[in-house]
């Protein structure tokens, strides 16, 4: 898998994404996804490897965006993935369609206190379905709320200084 040079980007290692999908398991066939902070798209592509039906990709920088396009072409997966470009710490308005998301990665730089805005825009754009799942990376110096309006943090793992934060919309 390509990635993108400079600091815009840093990939999930490898042992914290295969972490990741072992608690997914199940959850991540047939979902569509939403993939936030892509980077250099390796969770959309694992999970529509996992059989995931469609991934949402949007990063805001231009250069791993490339690298993502690469990425997914080089995998064959064009038709089950779309690329935004789009400033998310700003809004989600791009999201403006009936796609409902059954699963989320959000991964924006360590520690930019970004976190709790993107969970906001993300709950505002109501395209998440029922019992969708969130999964937030962050480092280990920064602490999430346990709940953000109705997102509940429902798990929390650390890998030395990466923290995998679960939330899930309840009520």
């Amino acid at each position: 898998m390509n990635a993108a040079k400079g600091s815009h980007t840093r990939p999930t290692a490898d042992r914290v994404r295969e972490a990741l999908f072992s608690i997914l398991a199940d959850n991540v066939v047939g979902a569509n996804v939403l993939d936030l902070f892509a980077g250099t798209g390796a969770l959309s592509i694992e999970a529509l490897s996992r059989g995931a039906a469609f991934a949402l990709v949007i990063d805001n920088h231009t250069e791993p965006l490339s690298v993502i396009k690469q990425n997914i072409h080089m995998c064959q997966l064009e038709t089950r993935c779309r690329i935004i470009k789009w400033d998310i710490r700003k809004n989600l308005a791009c999201l403006k369609s009936d796609l409902r998301f059954d699963l989320v990665f959000i991964d924006p730089p360590y520690n930019s206190g970004v976190i709790p805005i993107v969970l906001n825009h993300l709950l505002s754009t109501q395209s998440l379905s029922p019992n969708a799942r969130i999964v937030v990376e962050h480092g280990s110096q920064e602490s999430l709320p346990e709940a953000i309006h109705t997102l509940m943090q429902y798990d929390q793992r650390k890998y030395g200084q990466t923290v995998l934060s679960f939330y899930q919309e309840i009520g």
